[in-house]
């Protein structure tokens, strides 16, 4: 990203001057939101994904991720963020009321772990596409164990409003169709995204301690107790060295693209197609069952860990790049939040109006291609930050300079206030208003939810399983204390009825074998 933002600063100049109306206030959010279930005394719960939530293989809201316990929330694409957050709400409380004993855990990093056999993975049914589902998690498993894949997170999926793509065509005064030119922006915004994605981390990092049964083997990391360990200046450690990444696949030769979106589609087919030693090793069908969909760097697309993913909404069994290269980008998937410990949501409003100022910013700025070298620069910043954030004298890596975070995170945040005020059409709106946090957040990292857990930790004399645990059931009370409410009441009922006939209808309709059903889902489209 240029540190002159010279066409940053062109691109607002046009804006100024051109008739925004509401278009930019009309971008669509959703947010999706996994949370593991707990029994009560703490552990991983052991029990079936609960009957009154329907099926998870096709209830839109609710489902669940790696694990039969790992809930996953979902919201609808909404225009505004307390529509998004009441939903979310809505889907909490319907969740709680429905839970038993067990607890919904307030945190990213797991609770108390036992062994890999307490970490049971999803169940979906019976049909072809749930097996699938089934192996692919079996596969994960094998690739990356199965602590990572007990992490929680929120991812934000964010998209432009249609009314504003017309408009800022023309202010570019490019000669692109109207699909390549949104589908063009949107990958120059990844890009930008990826290049200050150490940011989110450390504003928003709610992961800075784990529990020790998290943690296998040797480790650099400090103990806060005896069932504890930290970083002491900490952010994420949900995306550091014992978090999310396709560590595995260094040295293939294989790296998601994000030049363009027909090179995206083309390094993820590579990447679906070209065998990893790693995971041959493993074996693909061995004793006569599958132990994972096959020994590629990754079974399928949603295999990619990036912090932020291109995504067009799919339509039954289609693969996600399919969906791109049919229909372009329709909305970006920011994966990189953790889930905040202190809003019973695990997300508040303020972080959501930031990170629509931040992808405006991102959007506006210039992006020129990301090289190799680069692409390490991004990496080695972000791991640096979700280990070290907080520590004063970090230093980052920007176009080959050290640089101190907080003096970068200034300059940034700085120059996203015009951008803020675009998104809100007035220079006192809440993108603003939460634009003035985060800038008060870099000026003392102790105001960063890191640092407030470690203290509430210390100040109480909690590690964290107490702290998690004592959090998580007051939420639980908190949820079961409010009324469902006839509208979600009604609504998430009729879904949790018509997803379980839905499930029903597809194990009857299943036609081929699991063999036939896996050539026909990888070949689409071909």
């Amino acid at each position: 990203m240029n540190d002159s933002y010279s066409g940053y600063d062109e691109r607002l100049e046009r804006l100024a001057r051109a008739p925004l109306g509401s278009c930019l206030q009309d971008s669509l959010i959703g947010l999706e939101k996994e949370g593991l279930r707990v029994s009560s005394s703490g552990t991983i719960a052991t029990t079936p994904h609960p009957a009154e939530f329907g099926s998870a293989l096709t209830h839109p809201y609710l489902t669940t991720d790696f694990s039969e316990a790992l809930i996953e929330t979902i919201t609808p694409p909404l225009r505004t963020k307390q529509a998004v957050l009441d939903f979310l709400r809505g889907l909490h409380v319907f969740v709680h009321h429905h839970l038993g004993d067990e607890l919904l855990w307030a945190t990213s990093m797991p609770c108390f772990l036992e062994g890999r056999g307490h970490i049971p993975l999803a169940e979906y049914g019976t049909s072809n596409i749930a097996r699938m589902r089934r192996v692919y998690r079996r596969g994960l498993s094998h690739r990356y164990g199965y602590r990572m894949q007990a992490i929680a997170g929120v991812h934000y999926n964010f998209s432009f409003s249609d009314a504003w793509w017309p408009l800022y065509l023309e202010l570019e005064d490019q000669a692109l169709e109207p699909d390549a030119f949104r589908s063009a922006s949107y990958m120059a915004l990844i890009r930008n995204l990826q290049r200050l994605g150490w940011l989110i981390p450390y504003l928003f990092g709610a992961s800075p301690a784990v529990c020790k049964t998290f943690v296998r083997g040797a480790t650099d990391f400090e103990e806060f107790d005896r069932g504890t360990y930290y970083e002491p200046h900490g952010t994420s450690l949900r995306m550091g060295n014992i978090g999310y990444q396709n560590s595995k696949t260094t040295g293939t030769g294989v790296r998601v693209s994000y030049e363009s979106l027909d090179a995206h589609i083309r390094s993820l087919a590579r990447a679906t197609q070209t065998p990893c030693p790693a995971y041959q090793a493993i074996g693909v069908k061995v004793d006569g069952g599958y132990r994972q969909l096959n020994a590629n760097v990754l079974q399928i697309e949603n295999e990619c860990y990036d912090t932020v993913r291109p995504r067009q909404p799919t339509r039954w069994l289609e693969r996600p790049s399919l969906a791109l290269r049919q229909r372009g980008i329709g909305y970006l998937e920011l994966r990189s939040l953790d889930v905040n410990a202190f809003h019973p949501l695990g997300i508040a409003k303020e972080p959501l109006h930031f990170l629509d100022a931040c992808m405006l910013f991102c959007l506006l700025a210039d992006s020129p291609p990301i090289d190799t070298a680069e692409r390490t620069t991004i990496d080695a910043n972000l791991l640096a930050v979700a280990h070290r954030g907080r520590d004063p004298k970090l230093e980052l890596n920007r176009n080959g300079c050290r640089i101190r975070l907080r003096q970068w995170a200034g300059e940034l945040l700085d120059a996203m206030l015009p951008a803020a005020e675009l998104m809100d059409g007035s220079s006192g709106g809440p993108c603003v208003e939460s634009l003035r946090q985060q800038q008060a957040k870099v000026r003392d990292p102790e105001r960063t939810p890191s640092a407030r857990m470690l203290a509430q930790m210390r100040a109480s004399g909690e590690g964290f399983f107490g702290f998690a645990r004592r959090i998580s059931e007051q939420y639980r009370d908190h949820f079961r204390s409010l009324p469902l409410g006839a509208e979600y009441g009604a609504l998430f009922r009729r879904l949790s009825r018509e997803s379980q006939e839905r499930q029903r209808e597809l194990e009857a309709a299943d036609d081929m074998d699991f063999e036939a059903f896996l050539d026909h889902y990888f070949t689409q489209g071909k």
